[in-house]
């Protein structure tokens, strides 16, 4: 991997992280379309990366990750079925990673359901306060976007919405619990590479880019942060639909017209 392609890859994960299009996909899509050879590091990368983009739900809120111990109590119970199912199902969930049709494909899918979610979950509750069955929903909603291109994010931000929380507590909540998430994920990867014969010395000659990538995937993702909340208030979904079907449409088109989009 080289820098450009880390900057690059860190631009798309600070971007799309919070975003209801699905990081994990654009990170696939952009890795086809540099020509990547993806070898240890790069995947261990791609997920490590995700450091920097929970570090920044931290600093922005950080006032919420000090307001009480059932804050963390709510998010541990939300957690907990992403990391039982990522721990049973990591081995299917890495091999479909690789699977660009399965990324075109759930981009389509997803970018059609995102234009109806508005009109589907109109209601909101006037009581915002996340309960502990509610928390729980919304773990399991968020278990959908365990199939590369669904988005974590558009997953428990939905199931926030079908949980009667408004669009905007719905979202921040969906940023809250990726969290523990992201970083769970991130730290067992970090760990299997650790304890790889090979996995010290391949962190070492990596840390620069790593740090780097890091650094860029926090700043972007502050940013996008601020611009995903402001413009979801006033948009609702379906502009991030419209865009998931015109993305999944053409890779779609490209990869029946023959084109290799393929990771190595």
């Amino acid at each position: 991997m080289t820098l450009f392609e880390a900057v690059v890859i860190a631009i798309v994960e600070g971007i799309t992280e919070f975003l209801p299009i699905s990081s994990t996909g654009h990170m696939i899509i952009t890795e086809a379309l540099l020509g990547m050879n993806i070898d240890e590091f790069t995947k261990a990368f791609t997920v490590n990366i995700q450091f920097g983009a929970i570090l920044s739900v931290v600093v922005l809120y950080w006032k919420r990750f000090l307001q009480s111990w059932t804050f963390y109590q709510k998010l541990f119970v939300a957690f907990l079925p992403a990391a039982v199912i990522g721990f049973l199902a990591g081995d299917l969930i890495d091999s479909l990673l690789e699977n660009v049709m399965v990324v075109a494909t759930t981009m389509f899918v997803g970018g059609i359901l995102l234009l109806f979610v508005d009109k589907w979950f109109k209601k909101e509750n006037e009581n915002q306060e996340i309960s502990y069955p509610t928390a729980l929903k919304i773990g399991f909603w968020q278990c959908v976007a365990m199939i590369p291109g669904v988005s974590r994010s558009a997953a428990s931000i939905i199931g926030g919405m079908q949980q009667k929380l408004s669009r905007t507590n719905a979202a921040e909540f969906s940023f809250f619990l990726a969290v523990p998430t992201m970083a769970a994920a991130s730290g067992y990867k970090l760990l299997k590479l650790i304890l790889d014969p090979n996995g010290v010395a391949l962190l070492k000659d990596n840390l620069t880019t790593l740090l780097i990538g890091n650094v860029v995937a926090f700043i972007v993702a502050m940013i996008a942060i601020k611009t995903f909340i402001t413009f979801l208030q006033k948009h609702g979904f379906k502009a991030f639909g419209w865009y998931r079907i015109v993305v999944g449409l053409a890779l779609i088109i490209l990869l029946l017209m023959g084109v290799d989009l393929k990771v190595v």
